[in-house]
């Protein structure tokens, strides 16, 4: 069976990078921690993590070669605590969302053990060129 890709489709010119992106998000999609993607406004989302366990300064946002990174490192408590059971486990995670151009990361916030990352898209402007033929 031949894999398709976007560079098999002849009208699909200069999406080499975008295929590149799709197969390096896949290849991340490690299930911890859950997440919601919603669409708040026609221009607008939001991105939930399920982060219990996890304070404000154990968390970083970042966005790099455009993707959003968020990751979370639990600090060590330095051994003082003695469990006589460990259900919850206390993992790093690293979570990447590949952006689009003119998607924005605005602002985060921490509620009830939920992390929400708002991102808005810039409105597309629409575009009309003409091209002048020249005689040979």
């Amino acid at each position: 069976m031949t894999k398709l890709t976007l560079g098999s489709y002849p009208h699909m010119l200069g999406f080499e990078q975008l295929e590149r992106l799709l197969e390096r998000t896949a290849k991340s999609s490690e299930g911890y921690p859950p997440f919601n993607i919603e669409q708040t406004a026609d221009y607008a989302y939001r991105i939930t993590l399920a982060v219990a366990g996890f304070g404000e300064d154990d968390l970083s946002i970042t966005v790099e070669d455009r993707q959003l990174v968020i990751r979370g490192r639990q600090k060590d408590d330095g051994g003082e605590r003695v469990f006589l059971h460990r259900g919850i486990a206390s993992r790093q995670f690293q979570r990447s969302f590949v952006l689009a151009d003119g998607v924005e990361v605005g602002e985060a916030q921490m509620e009830n053990g939920l992390l929400h990352v708002d991102l808005t898209m810039s409105r597309p402007e629409t575009v009309v060129q003409t091209i002048q033929i020249k005689k040979g």
